[in-house]
């Protein structure tokens, strides 16, 4: 009897203690994935900041630009050194190294038959853990499918007003409402006679005075007779 309850305990030994092996390995596995979650994090957020130092080196470059000189880089290497100044004028400390490949070698997005550098990204082919919530200076990062496709240029990584927001985009316009069609009145014809308004009546007026009475006129003297024709003369006492 005493033999056989020793086995039983050394057999509920061995079952717990293989129980007990298989829950810390699924703990350790767990905490190893977490932790490479938060590593990975990390290393995105560290791209970002990376990122945000291109794309003020490029601006920079553009902005100390000379006049008859292209505006863009053509090379990493001359942000280090600006070979269009006699002395040494850097516009970027040092070529960093991608968090995410470990590596010093970038994908480079060149302006034409790479005659300058107008945006520097990733060579990673992996989903980004962050793919909402981005800062101000990173405009359309928002899920991307890989992290090659954060492409910082001269116009991302600018630093936000202190308390400003993101601008959300405005909306479509709405479709004009159809107009309204409106009765026309007619104008009056120009035949159609227009009434005048009525006059106004004119006050009675007061009788006239009677005329006075007019003298009767004097009658006129008659005239005088018209003078007798003279004789004729005597024809025979001149024979």
């Amino acid at each position: 009897m005493v033999k056989r309850t020793a086995r039983r305990q050394a057999g509920f030994t061995y079952v717990g203690l293989i129980v007990f092996v298989a829950i810390l390995g699924m703990v350790g596995a767990a905490t190893l994935k977490v932790d490479g979650l938060l590593r990975r994090a990390a290393a995105e957020r560290e791209l970002l900041e990376i990122g945000a130092a291109y794309s003020a080196a490029l601006r920079s470059y553009a902005a100390a630009t000379p006049r008859g000189f292209p505006p863009v880089p053509p090379t990493l290497q001359d942000l280090l050194k600006d070979p269009r100044f006699p002395g040494t004028r850097r516009h970027l400390r040092k070529i960093f190294v991608d968090p995410i490949t470990g590596g010093t070698e970038w994908g480079i997005v060149y302006l034409g038959d790479k005659t300058g550098v107008l945006a520097i990204h990733s060579l990673s082919q992996a989903r980004p853990l962050k793919v909402a919530n981005f800062d101000a200076r990173f405009v359309g990062f928002e899920n991307r499918e890989h992290l090659s496709e954060w492409k910082f240029s001269a116009a991302e990584g600018r630093p936000a007003a202190p308390g400003a927001t993101p601008v959300p985009p405005a909306p479509a316009p709405s479709p004009a409402p159809a107009p309204v069609e409106r009765p026309v009145t007619p104008a009056p014809s120009p035949e159609t006679p227009v009434e005048a308004p009525p006059a106004e009546p004119e006050p009675p007026q007061e009788p006239a005075e009677p005329a006075e009475p007019t003298a009767p006129a004097e009658p006129a003297e008659p005239a005088e007779p018209p003078a007798p024709p003279a004789p004729p003369p005597d024809t025979a006492s001149g024979t």
